[in-house]
């Protein structure tokens, strides 16, 4: 299902336990407008990073709850009754099958917490 969007989406865990994480060296590699990147595993949950400008398709996640935190930028989170806006160091979770869309106006660097399973894309 990934390919039929135009995000670059890497679900490969970047970072073993007990290695650095360097989030600056991918912020500044990326040459994408929507990125994703897979950081680490803790238990059965990951740490992707996102590296995002423009807006990804509405869907939901039937099985799997979601958190977004900024570090840099601004994420507008839609959701069917009003919309919801991240500056740096705010976070937000979106309950399992809830319909949303996240949006950035310019380029937003965010960190998403979620099971390992979930599909980035929506079921």
């Amino acid at each position: 299902m990934e390919n039929d969007f135009p995000y670059d989406t890497r679900l490969d865990v970047k970072y073993n336990h007990l290695e650095l994480i360097d989030v600056p060296s991918i912020v500044k590699a990326n040459q994408h407008k929507w990125f994703n990147q897979t950081l680490t595993q803790v238990n059965n949950s990951v740490v992707r990073v996102a590296i995002v400008e423009g807006e990804y398709h509405w869907h939901k996640h039937d099985n799997d709850d979601e958190f977004f935190f900024v570090l840099d930028g601004q994420l507008l989170i839609d959701l069917e009754d009003k919309t919801v806006t991240l500056n740096p160091w705010e976070g937000f979770t979106i309950t399992k099958g809830i319909l949303h869309r996240t949006r950035a106006l310019t380029k937003t660097v965010m960190l998403m917490v979620e099971t390992s399973d979930i599909i980035p894309t929506g079921d």
